[in-house]
């Protein structure tokens, strides 16, 4: 199966500092892999007009719906994410990471599940400015993230 992530408004290059937020510069974002934070999946720039990323992984049918494991999804049985990380880039093209958002896949409802299952596609669609402007961070659930099936890329 195939995890598709359509990202839309994205914050900007450039986030400046608040009360609670040091401010960065050069802002990109990526998927990260499981257990290799350093590891990155295609780094889009925070001012891109989207960004979009196709995860392969595998589909388990479960008691509790479905178990979704591939090397871009993190956690535990029940409680499977996928990290946007959020990272300035350096000069070198080094990448530090800043915040992260947890796209949470116990989010996805047990119907959308099983169609993904029989169509090869999960597609999730979502904006990554928060309410304030910045890099969206935290758990990432229903309504800031839809979840539909579709059809494998």
């Amino acid at each position: 199966m195939q995890i598709r992530i359509e990202a839309v408004d994205l914050p900007g290059r450039t986030c400046g500092a608040g009360p609670d937020f040091p401010g960065y510069s050069n802002i990109h974002v990526a998927v990260q892999r499981r257990d290799r934070r350093g590891e990155l999946l295609d780094p889009h720039p925070g001012d891109a007009v989207s960004a979009t990323w196709t995860l392969d992984c595998t589909a388990t049918p479960t008691d509790a719906g479905v178990d979704l494991k591939g090397p871009y999804i993190q956690g535990r049985p029940g409680g499977r994410f996928i990290y946007l990380s959020w990272g300035e880039v350096d000069e070198a093209g080094s990448f530090t990471m800043f915040r992260r958002a947890k796209l949470m896949l116990d989010a996805v409802d047990r119907v959308t599940a099983a169609a993904a299952m029989r169509s090869g596609g999960l597609l999730a669609r979502l904006r990554l400015t928060d309410a304030c402007g910045r890099p969206l961070c935290a758990q990432v659930r229903p309504p800031l993230i839809d979840w539909s099936a579709t059809s494998a890329v």
